[in-house]
């Protein structure tokens, strides 16, 4: 047994959606295990702030402008990051979109948006992830962000549970597919955390309020606790681990 099935020292992690909030922690957490980051975002500037915190703490990291939609840039902005680092190791589908709205209000427009960032997106991205680790004798893992909406339906938010019970279902049919390739496909269902994209609902004291009380914790999510459970996926500390989806959220859905 290693001395440390954490580690991932040489290890090399693509993180998509990795400008801030959860991403971010994600991509800091894995860099704070050993692994080198590789980086996107829809614009290529906002992802300075992590590159620099990535940096410091000793590892490398590679930036690249991609918007999970644009499948056809896929392929091109993986090729890049492995002919400058030798192949990766660990793939975090996180860049995702949410838009609450009555349902009778959703377009088409707005449903295209979040199913192709949240569910087309990481498919191909894992894809084209797979078509590589499949060729490398060390394998590789897979890691999904789903949601408490993969599990329970919430009012206004239909396109988006539909997109991560989707994911929740993509997870567990590529990890019986790709076990015999050595991919291991898991995903992370992160409760209530406050970032960037959610910052509107906590703003709303007795919204915050209501969730808290559902929350056996009483708290909300933050960076170690997001962070711990994707290097735990990542490492050979959950080689025998596949095809799960560790529900991050203080005990919410065990209490319901």
């Amino acid at each position: 047994m290693p001395r440390n099935m954490f580690d991932l020292t040489g290890r090399v992690a693509v993180v998509t959606g990795a400008s801030r909030g959860l991403g971010q922690w994600i991509a800091l957490s894995l860099a704070e295990a050993g692994a080198d980051l590789c980086v996107t975002a829809r614009d290529e500037k906002s992802l300075h702030e992590t590159k620099q915190k990535i940096e410091a703490l000793g590892r490398r990291c590679l930036t690249s402008a991609q918007d999970v939609t644009d499948i056809s840039s896929i392929d091109e902005t993986l090729s890049r990051f492995e002919a400058n680092t030798g192949g990766i190791n660990i793939l975090v589908n996180n860049a995702g979109y949410e838009q609450v709205s009555p349902s009778l209000d959703v377009d088409e427009d707005t449903w295209d948006k979040i199913i192709g960032t949240n569910l087309k997106g990481a498919f191909f991205w894992s894809q084209a992830a797979a078509r590589r680790m499949s060729t490398r004798t060390v394998g590789g893992s897979i890691i999904n962000l789903c949601s408490l909406t993969s599990f329970v339906g919430i009012p206004t938010a239909v396109p988006y549970g539909s997109s991560k019970s989707g994911l929740l279902g993509m997870t567990r049919a590529l990890s019986c597919e790709w076990a015999p390739l050595g991919i291991r496909v898991n995903a992370v269902a992160p409760g209530y955390f406050r970032t960037a994209m959610t910052e509107g609902f906590y703003q709303d004291g007795d919204w915050s309020e209501r969730m808290l009380d559902k929350i056996p914790q009483k708290r909300f999510g933050n960076a170690s606790d997001i962070g711990g459970a994707v290097v735990f996926l990542a490492s050979g500390a959950s080689s025998y681990v596949t095809g799960q989806c560790i529900a991050i959220d203080g005990g919410f859905l065990a209490s319901i």
